[in-house]
């Protein structure tokens, strides 16, 4: 008899081949991030020397803090990928966290770091 309370997984082949993408997404995000960092230090020292005519401390001040919230969005994206690869090596990669179903692989092949289902995402409005 089977046993019912048992939730399905994906294989191992499958969190192989998840795990791949993940940690390819992982390297280019990463980069991302350390070339957003780059820009917050270079227009924090551009605004010490950028002649007062070409743009006025406002609209740096705007674009630093715009490229700032860019980095810490990136960062929060790093951090959900890397709790991907956490839940792989848990073997709990692609279970939904509400309905405790499969997540479709469509799904995860686009939002790699998804932790609920369509249906799920649906229900929450």
């Amino acid at each position: 008899m089977a046993d019912k309370n048992k939730t399905l997984r994906y294989s191992d082949e499958d969190l192989a081949e998840f795990k791949e993408l993940i940690e390819q997404k992982l390297e280019a995000a990463i980069k991302e991030f350390e070339y957003l960092q780059e820009q917050v230090r270079n227009s924090s020292s551009e605004v010490s020397t950028k002649n007062a005519l070409s743009l006025d401390e406002g609209s740096i001040t705007m674009e630093k803090e715009y490229i700032a919230k860019m980095a810490a969005r990136q960062s929060k994206y790093i951090q959900h990928l890397k709790n991907a690869l956490i839940r792989i090596d848990n073997k709990t990669y692609g279970i939904c966290r509400e309905t405790r179903k499969l997540i479709s692989k469509e799904r995860l092949r686009i939002v790699p770091h998804a932790t609920l289902s369509i249906e799920a995402k649906k229900a929450r409005g």
